[in-house]
This record gives structure tokens, sequence and C-alpha cells, in this order.
């Protein structure tokens, strides 16, 4: 089982950058799908989900108007696109794959983002 993520770097703010995590060795479709973050010295927070069949996103108030969630089930991949970004936006993101009906999850390795202001 893998997930990587891949689209992270460095931004000035205002800026945009596109996250993607492409899944691998379980069915990608069956899982609810979300994007976490973590700054440094806080705990990791929930940024943004969506369901299996991409019909229902939520959002962090945080990033709500500013980010998008997508997946493409063709491709096994989860995005953000992540615009408008701000300084706290610095963070490493992560994305994680929930089974449903089971205690199934797992984690991507992380990918950093930085904000400069």
């Amino acid at each position: 089982v893998q997930l990587v993520e891949f689209g992270g770097g460095l931004v000035q703010a205002g800026g945009s950058l596109r996250l993607s995590c492409a899944a691998s060795g379980f069915t990608f479709r069956y899982y609810v799908m979300k994007w976490y973050r973590q700054a440094p010295g806080k705990e990791r927070e929930l940024v943004a989900g969506v369901t299996i069949d991409g019909g229902r996103k939520s959002y962090a108030e945080s990033v709500k108007g500013r980010f998008t969630i997508s997946r493409d089930k063709r491709k096994n991949t989860l995005y953000l696109q992540m615009n408008s970004l701000k300084p706290e936006d610095t963070a490493v993101y992560y994305c994680k794959a929930e089974g449903q009906g089971s205690n199934t999850e797992y984690w991507g390795q992380g990918t950093q983002v930085t904000v400069s202001s």
C-alpha cells in the first residue's frame, strides 16, 4: 500500500499550489480520502475531506473558499488545489485513506508547503 504526495514547494503569499496524492496497493474508490496538515509545533489538523463517490466535500474553516479537494478514480489520485495561500498555510501536508466500515487507514509521507510573506 502506498500514498505518495507531491506538488509541495515554496510559494509567495497569494500564490497557488496543487497537491497530488497517488494511491496504489488498495482499492482507492472504496476509501474516503482526506488531507491533513501539520505545522511546526502544532498538532496535525484536518484540512479537507471527500466522500467515496466525490459527491460531498468538507473543509476546515480556515481554508474554505481557498482550497478545493477532488479525486480521480481513474487515476487513483487525490488532489488539493490551494489558492490565495497565506503564510499560516505553511505545513507538511498529508493525505489519508479511510476504509468504510473498518478501522483501516493509510497515510502518505507528507509534502512540505511553505508560503512566504
